[in-house]
């Protein structure tokens, strides 16, 4: 009895133990290579007037408009192309699968001279941002959404239709909320690349003042103009609202899985 209690126990010690150290491990290299760059930052933060003057103020309104308007388009688009990949079949297939990771694997400023040289007409102007942020946010919803479809079951699909539902009615009704939580995880994405991006626009937005220039590359207009408090002042704030737009969209998305179950 000794023996077999001793069994018993210890594989429950062994149990107690490694959750224990893979959270010491996750916490440490969190704090490493995320908390304290970031506790870094807030402490160099001061001169808050750069935060609040007029062209820190169109700069962001910019920016937070066109990471919304992109991350809205790549939540349509990219749930579009995802479903292609998928359900179709076509010629190709595997050199589109691979092209949608391009934004991934090419350096940023390559993309922007890239678009530059292609779309020289729309240049320097609001619409070039947009194109811009399209292109690198595009494979954050594709990539989160392909999975879930890749495991949807058909057969609830096929019930519907046996019923008599519309296509529209079966992707709204059956489709849409199995899909929905990994929709809003690649808008999130999306919206918090797309807030700090800056290689891409950098060549291609002209970066100018209350029209064209956005928040990372006022940030870095701070910094050469040897201002690096009012630099990290500003960064500050980025930061603080891409984690506030993510809280917010990862309790939408909990509460709709919730509600499906």
């Amino acid at each position: 009895m000794a023996a077999s209690a001793e069994a018993i126990a210890a594989p429950k010690a062994r149990r107690s133990l490694a959750p224990g150290l893979a959270i010491g491990w996750s916490t440490l290299y969190l704090s490493i290579v995320v908390l304290l760059p970031l506790a870094a930052l807030a402490w160099r933060a001061h001169g808050w007037d750069a935060v609040t003057s007029p062209q820190a103020v169109a700069a962001l309104k910019l920016t937070l408009v066109a990471s919304l308007v992109v991350a809205l388009v790549n939540a349509v688009a990219g749930t579009a192309i995802a479903w292609t990949l998928v359900r179709d079949r076509f010629v190709g297939q595997s050199f589109v699968n691979a092209l949608v990771d391009l934004p991934f694997a090419l350096p940023t400023i390559v993309a922007g001279l890239t678009l530059l040289a292609l779309y020289r007409d729309v240049a320097f102007t609001r619409w070039a941002i947009l194109l811009a942020l399209l292109f690198v946010t595009l494979p954050f919803v594709v990539r989160t959404v392909q999975p879930v479809l890749l495991e949807l079951d058909t057969e609830m699909e096929d019930a519907a239709a046996s019923l008599g539902a519309s296509r529209f009615a079966t992707f709204r009704r059956v489709i849409l909320p199995n899909i929905l939580p990994a929709v809003l995880s690649g808008v999130a994405l999306a919206f918090a690349r797309a807030i700090g991006e800056f290689g891409a626009v950098v060549l291609i937005s002209g970066n100018l003042p209350f029209k064209t220039e956005v928040v990372s590359v006022y940030v870095f207009g701070r910094i050469e103009s040897g201002d690096p408090g009012g630099a990290a002042a500003a960064s500050v704030v980025i930061l603080a609202i891409s984690f506030a737009v993510l809280l917010a969209i990862g309790g939408i998305r909990r509460r709709v899985t919730r509600h499906d179950r």
